[in-house]
């Protein structure tokens, strides 16, 4: 069963009258507000630094107050310039933002309708003009042809307009050319001005549409489980094509080819210099004739303010993605989660006299010596010489011993008695006494063929050696012979 009409109308009126840009106009002090907005925001100052923000609405409070305002039905907002800021920006009325390592504020596109709501109610008449219904019958014109599927009808349209071309062509040229009077000229650019008037919100409103989809997307990715893989793909994906993502991203998307070339706009501002040199500008307030000559620079504004929340959307999700950690992540949330939990027991347990002391500083670490000069690289002082072991060393543990390196002592010994000037390496380490034939005495007897002089040979040898807990381990090298006294050098026979 449908809901009955007059049910549907009031669901619809009570969700358009919670919008910020109702709730702005509805308040107790929406005089003051869209006043103030109006002095600190214009179009040739789209961004206001948050401390000079702060100073002009604190000018403005002030100078209204000695003015007599303050007593008024409405009133004025209790507080500094600084406390009605933050509050505008609670309700959603305006949006920090860096900008050149510098927080600003910026007009949300509730705000920015909400003021041209005002500017167009104040402006004076509002009258169905010549030129509005021409630009309503050109639309629905263009709209059926865009919708016409029928190749003849639209080939018909065609020639017919092409025909009325013609005509003008040929009238202009036979000089019965019929200048346009004032009036019509005014009505004209009171069209264009208001046609003008909407396109700051609908700007901001596809800048906030894609920093809307950028939360959105930071906020599942940081809750995604999923394999890396599968999330870079598909988050670079949407990082990429960010205009495509959102409704109002695409509708801007197809504007910005009409307008988005530096060529369209300086041939804008060139018909709009032509048109204000006209004589029947001076039938135009000097409001008037400032807002027709910012039009252009009202567009450039706000494509700059698309593209550049396009860019950083990019950007943020394109960061994300790359330091995405989900464990991470989930572990720091699980944390801060403990550490608010404790917060609000602390809250409510502890007695309103306890006093929290605290932290002004970390705790600084205990460092023994840090180099004074960078480019010193000598250490402080020399390191103590090693001390030259007569004896062997005694061990408290004989299986500390055991497990410890070569016995080098016995092995030299053990060579020395061999009766022989070469010897198999892995015949004379079979030979030795089976403590002396562990793994680290193998390594041993090497490093004493090495120095004693050895020659490798083509053969491999496996010899068997035994661990002090009684197993074994077989290792294959390639064959050695060494001498069983060391090679004498040049300086040994001088």
């Amino acid at each position: 069963m449908s809901e009955p009409r007059a049910e549907a109308a009031y669901r619809r009126a009570l969700a358009a009258f919670r919008s910020p840009t109702l709730d702005l106009l509805h308040g107790r002090y929406a005089p003051f507000v869209v006043a103030a907005l109006s002095l600190v925001f214009t179009p040739d100052r789209p961004l206001v630094a948050v401390a000079d923000a702060h100073a002009e609405v604190t000018e403005a409070v002030e100078q209204l107050r000695a003015c007599g305002y303050d007593e008024d039905e409405r009133g004025l907002p209790a507080g500094t310039g600084r406390d009605i800021c933050r509050y505008w920006v609670r309700v959603g009325w305006l949006i920090p933002q860096m900008s050149d390592s510098v927080e600003v504020y910026r007009l949300s596109a509730q705000a920015v309708g909400a003021l041209e709501f005002v500017g167009r109610s104040g402006a004076g008449r509002s009258r169905v003009s010549r030129s509005r219904v021409r630009t309503l019958l050109e639309a629905i014109d263009q709209l059926a042809t865009s919708a016409e599927t029928d190749p003849d009808k639209r080939l018909t349209r065609l020639l017919a307009e092409r025909s009325e071309l013609d005509a003008q062509i040929a009238r202009i040229r036979s000089g019965q050319m019929e200048p346009a009077d004032d009036e019509q000229l005014l009505e004209e650019a009171e069209n264009v001005l208001h046609l003008s008037q909407e396109l700051p919100a609908d700007f901001a409103r596809v800048a906030e549409s894609i920093k809307a989809m950028q939360r959105d997307v930071v906020t599942e990715l940081r809750r995604d489980v999923r394999p890396t893989g599968e999330v870079l793909r598909e988050y670079l994906e949407r990082g990429q094509h960010v205009m495509e993502s959102t409704a109002e991203g695409r509708a801007f998307a197809g504007a910005l080819r009409l307008i988005g070339a530096p060529e369209q706009i300086d041939q804008l501002n060139e018909q709009l210099a032509t048109v204000l040199d006209l004589p029947f500008t001076v039938l135009m307030s000097d409001e008037q004739r400032d807002e027709l000559r910012a039009v252009a620079k009202r567009i450039e504004q706000g494509v700059d303010e698309v593209l550049t929340a396009q860019r950083r959307a990019s950007h943020v999700i394109t960061t994300q993605v790359r330091t995405h950690d989900p464990v991470r992540d989930r572990e720091l949330d699980d944390l801060l989660r403990s550490v608010m939990a404790a917060m609000q027991n602390w809250m409510h347990a502890g007695p309103n006299l306890d006093v929290v002391e605290p932290i002004r500083s970390l705790p600084t670490p205990e460092l023994g010596h840090l180099r004074q000069s960078l480019s010193d690289l000598r250490p402080p002082r020399a390191p103590e010489p090693l001390h030259q072991q007569e004896e062997d060393v005694e061990f408290l543990d004989a299986d500390t011993r055991a497990w410890g390196g070569p016995h080098y002592g016995q092995i030299e010994e053990y060579v020395g008695t061999l009766g022989e000037d070469h010897f198999d390496l892995a015949t004379a380490f079979e030979g030795m006494a089976a403590h002396t034939r562990r793994p680290v005495d193998l390594l041993g007897l090497l490093e004493i063929a090495h120095r004693n002089g050895m020659v490798e040979g083509d053969t491999v040898s496996v010899v068997q050696a035994q661990r002090p807990d009684g197993t074994s381990r077989r290792f294959a090298f390639g064959s050695v012979t060494a001498q069983a006294s060391p090679t004498p050098t040049s300086e040994d026979t001088d």
